[in-house]
């Protein structure tokens, strides 16, 4: 027998090392992955190496590397594309309504409520990082069938909602840009190209996509910034709005309204899927620890950033339209020529300046509308489609509404905001069918494993859900009793709200918030007090 040579064993023991590694049992992410890469959030080639995250872990598996501003460049990205949801037109409606009506005085509100909208979007991220899949995914997993079918209808009915909102928003931008040339249908079927806008920059990988958001947050950070030049709002009302509560009355919709826009319940699905663009073993404590410190500084900064943007919004229309006559009727249709009425040309007209940052809002919006859609579909139905043919969908699902839409509303600016408050009442109505199964499953040792939050934050979680679900009651019960009108639609609402409280009630159960004796309870109070 001729004795094996050192470069030989050095070659046989490269091979053991290989086979060691292919033999390893993977996750359930890599499973998926390799038995159907359509169906995971972000392919294996698809996702983003963290430098050094390798040989880190080579010296302690339990041990966070130190901080790196590299690394945080590298996580940099899903936390701003989160972020948009927080600036679409819809929340730019509500923050010119506050100004207008309200002043000064929300503004401790929109600050805070942002703070609840982070501690909402953490905890999203921290379901995609330490479980490498995204919240759809699991509730897929979590419910039956008829209450995982029922979850992705809302999921879908909210994220149509909010699309027709963004669409409109975006034609209503092309309508201020084109000087009325373009009527509103033709602006919503400019913005519906977006999509394969998306597919395109998409196909050029993450980093690519997150620097087109980049360029449309900071279209807007310098629209919005201009205008408040333009404006020059009261620096003493701004800090004292930001920093002494109050409340009165007569500005207790706005308020609502300020609260409701903050969380968006696509949104949670959302950021739970983004998260997984970077190269994260789920499996690995220090990696999803890293990954979650990185995540929660990126986050706080994005909502810093849109926060600012906000405050623009607000505070220029408080300083403009606060105690005038036109208050109460300045809406996103006319925004733009009641700025201009009120501040005029200048370098650059503050009207194209209003339409261009509106237009960066509805485009942006639009288009993470457009991957939300593609995640909770695939997630919670297991679909086998490419991800451009769920995007097709997706935004077939919005478009094909919002034109017939942009039709039939219009013939008046009044008739447009009416289509605005029933659409909030819609997103509204859906938002416990994120929240609940969100913090369901961020506290389940079974599902997070060492990550499951503790019951301080748990506690302070419910909270902050339970405040922004009562809000949006108030919301829609003020609605319905100013909208609602003859026996029919009564008993239809009446019938509607009866199962949806039911279904609240079972997703309340089974996450245990409710003890068993108390389901009889609450269902006979009810039904007194519907009788």
């Amino acid at each position: 027998m001729v004795p094996k040579s050192r470069e030989d064993e050095s070659k046989e023991d490269e091979k053991d090392e290989e086979a060691n590694r292919l033999l390893q049992p993977q996750s359930p992410a890599s499973f998926s992955s390799l038995d159907d890469e359509e169906e995971v959030a972000f392919e294996a080639r698809e996702k983003i190496l963290i430098v050094d995250l390798e040989s880190a872990e080579a010296v302690d598996s339990n041990t966070v590397p130190p901080f790196s501003w590299k690394k945080l460049w590298l996580f940099t990205g899903p936390g701003f594309l989160m972020s948009i949801a927080f600036l679409d037109p819809g929340n730019l409606e509500g923050d010119l309504q506050a100004g207008a009506i309200a002043g000064y005085s929300l503004l401790w509100l929109l600050m805070w409520a942002t703070i609840m909208g982070l501690l909402i979007q953490l905890l999203s991220a921290r379901v995609g990082v330490a479980t490498g899949r995204n919240l759809a995914e699991l509730c897929r997993d979590e419910y039956p069938n008829w209450a995982k079918l029922v979850l992705w209808f809302m999921a879908e009915l909210a994220l149509i909602g909010a699309d027709i909102q963004e669409v409109i928003g975006s034609a209503i931008a092309i309508q201020i840009l084109s000087h009325g040339v373009l009527p509103l249908w033709a602006g919503v079927l400019i913005t519906a190209s977006d999509c394969f806008v998306f597919l395109f920059i998409e196909n050029y990988g993450v980093r690519k996509l997150e620097a087109a958001f980049a360029v449309l947050i900071g279209t807007m950070a310098l629209s919005f910034a201009w205008m408040f030049g333009d404006a020059k709002p009261s620096g003493k009302e701004l800090w004292m709005g930001l920093l002494l509560p109050r409340l009165s009355s007569k500005t207790i919709r706005q308020a609502v309204g300020v609260v409701g826009c903050v969380i968006m319940p696509h949104n949670v699905f959302l950021h739970s899927a983004l998260v997984q663009s970077r190269n994260i073993d789920p499996n690995k404590k220090s990696q999803v620890q890293e990954a979650l410190n990185y995540y929660s500084i990126e986050s706080s900064v994005a909502l810093s950033v849109s926060l600012m943007i906000n405050l623009f919004v607000t505070t220029v229309f408080a300083k403009g339209f606060y105690g005038t006559n036109v208050a109460d009727s300045i809406g996103l249709v006319n925004a733009g020529q009641y700025l201009q009425e009120k501040y005029g040309g200048g370098l650059f007209p503050i009207l194209y300046i209003w339409g261009i940052g509106l237009l960066a809002a509805g485009q942006s919006s639009t288009i993470t509308g457009t991957y939300a859609g593609q995640f909770i579909m695939g997630g919670f139905l297991n679909l086998r489609l490419k991800k451009w043919m769920r995007a097709l969908i997706t935004r077939s699902f919005a478009i094909i509404p919002t034109i017939v839409v942009a039709i039939i509303f219009n013939t008046s600016e009044a008739s447009l905001d009416i289509l605005n408050e029933w659409l909030n009442v819609l997103q509204s109505i859906q938002i416990p069918f994120a929240l609940i199964p969100l913090l369901t499953l961020v506290a389940k040792e079974e599902v997070m494993g060492v990550f499951k939050i503790g019951p301080v934050l748990e506690r302070a979680a419910w909270t902050v859900a339970a405040l922004v679900m009562l809000i949006n009651g108030y919301l829609l019960l003020d609605f319905v009793i100013s909208e609602v009108n003859g026996l029919l639609f009564g008993f239809l609402v009446s019938a509607s709200t009866t199962a949806y409280v039911a279904f609240l009630i079972y997703l309340l159960r089974h996450c245990g918030a409710l003890p068993s004796d108390w389901l009889s309870l609450l269902s006979k109070r009810f039904a007194f007090i519907r009788n």
